[in-house]
């Protein structure tokens, strides 16, 4: 999708009259904005660069964070058992059964004993499964599950829809998976290049013993050749497991029943009927019990709902027990890759295996061990209960993203449409009174008065003899717009617009999805929350300043954001504008629309800042340093792998930045200034990703890894990848690109385009709020540079315009509330005769 930033032929100026000092300003401006355009596209070609941080609106590779794991104690097995010469003989013996499709709310006392015993004794967790789904659906196939634990890595099958596991190919005891070598080969085309049989074939080649139960455990347990030394079809009949380090075992049930449901379309099957998965769940809590009985004392074991058994995807049931409740006693799982509470992912299972087996984790592996969070009180009713919520939580967002994106897009198209109608209505109205000789807004412009010097010269308007800013044609002009209920209506509705993406991250501090009705819940809920911000924008002696509402609607973005992702990203956590833990994309830092509402939020709140500190009286060099220190900050905070841990965040934000610190120190934008500036951008993400690189592998988030994939020779992998999710996100998500083109056609055809279709309401501002254009400008370049190196596409310019625009558009509707006529001139005299009058 082509930017939207680089497109606009934007005049300030009608070509009738000669251009202003602030119509050629805006020009020059406008100029620099293109050049900065193109400076930020000359930084792509990167690899570094063209990396992504993790998204809502795709899935990513590695799901991995900064804060220190906790050691995970494993116990000796078998210490006689021969090991070869160099390698690393298993420590421990661990039981990993995998129940595809099993949910907290399949678990119940009476009807799944064995493991509602197993969540009163271990920890307990919910599992995000994402893998590679099949085509056209978000959702684990069982295959893809079991294959992705084998490897420690996304992984999936080519075929459509979900097909049925494989059974193994016995030979004896032994056992081979079949069409192994056209499983390995599909891998290279996922994007993710996940190696099949690590987890088998390092077990084996330290001198271990695996053992498969089940056509799904055979998967999962199968060396890099796809054999397995032994497999039994139950539990059963794989005889004495004390010989065995490694014991996978599927239980199989409900990934059984569900394979026989009608396909939809996709060839995927429908969801089993409520009794038919209840009689399924209590099958295979039968099976986890034979297994149970006959392991040694001294096992660990792992119960996963390895996959989905619906159209949709969910969150699945984790539990880790271990011998003598050490490490993994009652409480609660977590991991480095997710830095939440009870909740860890698929690609973790084998990372937490490889550990407790007190073997070395391969590269690639990106999976970090589970981690307990201390012991709980918790009796298992409530842990199941809570649990089973957040797995609600997960659907009901599902449900409502949808929805509520439509009625976002849908009700700010009317409203661009209601204020230009409006704005329009407004110079109707002048020219209706007008004098046939009135000035046109150019002229006007030519006399204004240089910008204000103080905060009430911003904030107040110019007394009767001061001359009148651009597009004063007439005194009755201005008593309408500083009189007129409409522009008062339409900046109010602007400040709550410019409130609402904000506000769906502080949703999250209430539990709407609980509500009887989640689709209502979660609008009433962000309106309310949005009607508060708006209250306070309006409440102080700030909403008599043109940026005063933006100021505190901007300022509330910046805080609100920064204080969540230094705090653990809780609110944008299964908010409907953050990332979901069932698409797997993102579990902590700054997802990308986040991130652009954070950036837009920072940028503006410094310009609405620096006009404040300038009327203060404020030197221009002091501003620019303040705005500077709490800009650097906040980038810091985007990009150190402990908070934010953004990638392609923080060179955006860097030129964004750096437009608005240069524009505001009174110099032009130049293309040299963009290419020193992005390659300091480029510096200082490769400097966090190199320190993140240095930690221990299990320590490292996303940007160390980066690092590593550059040495390992993957890196375009991941970039190609990357790059094809944001070409994809742009192209299929039609209603945001709409979005974005309509807000900026009002901003620059409406607001900032004197014609008969609207008014040159934005060089008001300019007037009367000097800062705003630097502010406006850099938001917009970070945006577009924000859009070339993420990959959620068009939907970084969209969420950051949803900001800027409306608070640009309040802004511009109280610059014409301040705006006075020019005062009239007394008669002049009779001119002097010419030469030839005398």
């Amino acid at each position: 999708m082509p930017s939207r930033y680089g497109a606009h032929d934007v005049r300030h100026a009608p070509a009738q009259a000669p251009p202003s000092l602030a119509a050629r300003a805006n020009r020059r401006t406008l100029a620099a904005f293109v050049l900065s355009m193109a400076a930020a596209a000359c930084l792509i070609p990167s690899p570094a660069a063209a990396e992504t941080s993790l998204t809502t609106l795709t899935s990513a590779t590695l799901e991995t964070a900064a804060p220190a794991t906790t050691s995970v104690s494993v116990r000796s097995a078998d210490p006689g058992q021969p090991t070869a010469p160099g390698k690393v003989a298993p420590a421990a013996r661990v039981a990993l059964i995998g129940v595809p499709g099993l949910e907290w709310s399949d678990l119940d006392q009476s009807r799944t004993p064995n493991l509602w015993t197993l969540v009163g004794q271990g920890a307990s967790g919910s599992l995000s499964t994402r893998a590679v789904p099949p085509p056209n659906r978000g959702t684990t196939c069982p295959a893809a599950g079991w294959l992705t634990i084998s490897a420690g890595q996304r992984a999936g099958t080519a075929d459509k829809g979900c097909p049925q596991t494989p059974a193994p190919q016995l030979t004896g005891e032994a056992a081979k998976i079949p069409n192994w070598a056209a499983l390995i080969a599909y891998q290279a085309e996922t994007g993710y290049d996940a190696q099949l049989g690590t987890l088998g074939q390092l077990v084996t080649d330290n001198g271990g013993k695996v053992a498969a139960i089940g056509p799904g455990a055979a998967l999962a347990a199968a060396d890099r050749s796809g054999n397995i030394a032994k497999y039994a079809p139950t539990a059963d009949a794989v005889g004495d497991p004390t010989p065995y380090n490694l014991i996978v075992m599927e239980a199989g049930d409900l990934a059984t029943d569900w394979a026989k449901q009608p396909l939809d379309e996709y060839g995927v099957p429908t969801s089993l009927p409520t009794a038919a998965r209840q009689a399924a769940a209590t099958r295979a809590d039968h099976q986890i019990g034979a297994l149970i009985a006959k392991l040694p004392a001294d096992t660990t074991v792992l119960v996963a709902g390895v996959s989905d058994v619906s159209p949709n995807a969910h969150l699945h049931v984790a539990i880790a027990k271990s011998p003598n409740g050490r490490p993994y006693g009652h409480g609660s799982l977590t991991a480095t890759s997710t830095r939440q509470d009870a909740l860890v992912t698929i690609t973790d299972l084998t990372a937490t295996t490889i550990q407790l087996l007190g073997l070395p984790a391969p590269r690639q592996v990106v999976g970090r061990p589970w981690q307990p969070t201390g012991p709980v009180s918790a009796a298992p009713a409530d842990t199941v209960t809570e649990l089973a919520d957040g797995d609600l939580a997960s659907q009901v967002l599902r449900d409502v993203r949808g929805p509520f994106f439509t009625v976002l897009v849908t009700v700010q198209l009317l409203f661009y449409a209601f204020a230009a109608l409006a704005l329009r209505r407004r110079r109707s109205s002048g020219r209706a009174t007008s004098t046939p000789n009135a000035p046109s807004p150019a002229e006007s412009a030519s006399t204004s008065t240089p910008a204000p010097s103080s905060a009430n010269d911003s904030a107040c308007a110019a007394p009767p003899s001061s001359p009148a800013p651009a597009d004063s044609t007439s005194g009755s002009t201005a008593d309408f717009a500083a009189t007129s209920k409409l522009l008062k209506a339409v900046q109010i509705v602007a400040v709550v617009s410019g409130a609402i993406a904000v506000s769906t991250f502080l949703a999250q501090l209430v539990p709407w999805w609980t509500l009887p009705v989640p689709m209502l819940s979660v609008i009433v809920t962000i309106l309310a929350i949005t009607g508060l911000i708006t209250a306070l924008a309006f409440a102080g002696p700030w909403r008599a300043h043109v940026l005063g509402p933006l100021t505190v609607v901007a300022a509330v973005t910046s805080l609100a954001l920064l204080i969540d992702v230094i705090t653990g990203s809780k609110l944008q956590v299964n908010a409907v504008t953050g990332y979901e833990p069932v698409t797997g994309g993102r579990f902590y830092g700054f997802s990308n629309i986040a991130f652009a509402v954070y950036a837009t939020g920072t940028i503006l709140g410094l310009a609405g800042a620096a006009q404040w500190l300038l009327g203060r009286g404020m030197s221009r060099v002091m501003v620019v340093g303040v705005c500077g220190v709490y800009g650097a900050f906040a980038v810091f905070a985007d990009g150190w792998p402990s908070w934010g841990a953004d990638f392609g965040g923080v060179p955006a934000f860097v030129i964004g930045l750096a437009v608005f610190l240069i524009l505001l120190s009174g110099k032009r934008v130049s293309l040299l200034r963009l290419l020193i500036v992005g390659l300091v951008g480029a510096l200082l993400v490769g400097t966090l990703s190199v320190v993140d690189w240095l930690r221990p592998d299990a320590q490292r988030t996303h940007l160390g890894n980066f690092v590593q994939q550059i040495i390992d020779g993957q890196a375009w992998t991941v970039v190609g990848r990357k790059f094809g999710a944001m070409i994809g996100v742009t192209i299929g998500n039609w209603s945001l690109t709409l979005l974005s083109l309509v807000a900026l056609a009002f901003l620059f055809l409406v607001l900032d385009r004197p014609s008969r279709w609207g008014a040159s309401a934005l060089s008001q501002a300019y007037h009367l709020a000097p800062t705003l254009r630097a502010g406006l400008f850099g938001a917009l370049t970070c945006a577009f540079v924000g859009f070339l190196m993420n990959d959620s596409g068009i939907a970084i310019p969209a969420m950051a315009l949803t900001v800027a625009v409306p608070l640009t558009l309040a802004a511009c509707v109280r610059a014409l509330q301040l705006a006075r006529p020019t005062g009239s001139a007394p008669p002049s005299g009779r001119a002097a005769p010419t030469r030839a009058e005398a």
